[in-house]
């Protein structure tokens, strides 16, 4: 699976933004799809993923309540829906696919080029 994330950009605080990861191959909907970000000298965090159906998402508590992942798998497409921005979500957003439910980055086997969202204040 290769992965494509877009949507990046300068943003207001309490703005909202939507991210997408378009996915090639025959087995997106195989995996569980994730969503990280990494702030300048700072760790990869977990932000949230979605389960290989869609019917199921789970959240850093950090972002629970402003963002919302969402998958099409038809068009081979995951979403990152984040509204209410702070300066603090500023960081390079990831997308990631695991056979596992998991939220450690570890686990994850494809990784998108990410994207770079700014908060500013």
């Amino acid at each position: 699976v290769q992965l494509q994330a877009s949507g990046g950009g300068l943003v207001r605080a309490r703005g909202s933004l939507r991210l997408s990861c378009a996915a090639s191959g025959r087995t997106f909907a195989g995996y569980l799809m994730g969503w990280f970000r990494q702030a300048p000298g700072k760790e990869r965090d977990f932000v949230g993923f979605i389960s290989r159906s869609g019917s199921s998402t789970f959240y850093a508590a950090s972002v629970k309540g402003r963002f919302t992942i969402s998958r099409d798998n038809a068009k081979k497409i995951v979403y990152l829906e984040m509204s209410s921005l702070k300066p603090g979500d500023t960081a390079v957003y990831y997308c990631a696919a695991s056979p596992r439910v998991t939220d450690s980055p570890n686990e994850y086997d494809y990784w998108g080029q990410g994207t770079l969202v700014t908060v500013s204040s």
